[in-house]
């Protein structure tokens, strides 16, 4: 193998990321850009070595994955980017049907646990592909989105529906912050090819500092293609959404696999295994 295969996510949570690898940490490395769903489906398959995932495929797939240490996307509190958009009160919406975007695995569970734990509602569920144009299906009392989309309908928001930042929601149920998105890595990868592995760790993690240290740069990058502001995304990238993944993080992850686990979510709560990367 000359290149690690690497999954990025093609989201503006990762932005400087994806500027440093358009700047130089791309090179030597075989990427590809998808949204997490497809991310997921990739690391399953193991078409992918290494890849961004919804913290939720770590949990369904540990027999055979890793985390990559000293990088995650995790939010303290709001997160912005994950929101249920809803014609009534969360606690309303017991016998409602609920469209969940397809782009997403951990964002369903996330969703699940807070409406049945928190506002004690249990309503139907489907996923299904949506976006901005039809965010609230008219069969549907509430969306899931997440990425780019819910950004955008959070900072536009109209006044007649009910907005749930879920990174707020699980803050104020858990205390605790939440991690989204994980580096998984395979086992069979992280034993056969060390040298690749530490290639792919000092890219994804030196490549997210170095995006940090040229953030009005990589902001400045996409203005022109996306519908938000420099001010929204330069409060979003480093204060509302963070990339540092500490033991503090670990316990976290773990919270969400136990309540993951009550709810059926998961057949088991994984151990989280490290690569030595």
């Amino acid at each position: 193998m000359d290149q690690p295969r690497i999954g990025h996510i093609n989201f503006l949570n990762v932005l400087p990321l994806t500027y440093s690898y358009a700047h130089g940490y791309g090179e030597g490395l075989a990427l590809t850009q998808a949204v997490p769903a497809e991310l997921n489906r990739r690391i399953r398959e193991r078409s992918l070595d290494v890849s961004a995932v919804s913290s939720i495929v770590y949990a369904r797939n540990s027999e055979d994955l890793l985390l990559l240490p000293d990088i995650c996307i995790r939010s303290d509190a709001d997160v912005e980017s994950i929101v249920l958009v809803s014609r009534k009160p969360a606690g309303e919406l017991g016998n409602d049907r609920v469209i969940l975007t397809a782009k997403s695995e951990t964002s369903h569970c996330l969703l699940k646990i807070i409406l049945h734990t928190a506002y004690d509602v249990m309503p139907e569920y489907e996923i299904r592909a949506i976006g901005l144009k039809d965010f609230l299906p008219e069969d549907a009392a509430a969306s899931l989105l997440i990425g780019d989309d819910a950004l955008y309908l959070y900072h536009h928001r109209q006044p007649d529906l009910f907005y749930y930042d879920l990174g707020k929601e699980w803050n104020e149920m858990t205390g605790h912050s939440m991690v989204y998105a994980v580096w998984a890595v395979q086992k069979s990868f992280a034993a056969s090819c060390p040298e690749l592995l530490r290639l792919a760790h000092g890219r994804i993690v030196g490549g997210m500092r170095e995006g940090l240290l040229r953030k009005q740069e990589a902001i400045r990058s996409v203005l022109a293609e996306k519908n938000l502001s420099y001010e929204i995304l330069d409060h979003y990238l480093g204060n509302i959404i963070r990339w540092d993944f500490t033991e503090k993080h670990l316990e976290s992850l773990r919270l969400f696999y136990r309540l993951a686990h009550e709810q059926g979510l998961v057949r088991e709560v994984p151990d989280l295994r490290m690569a030595r990367a």
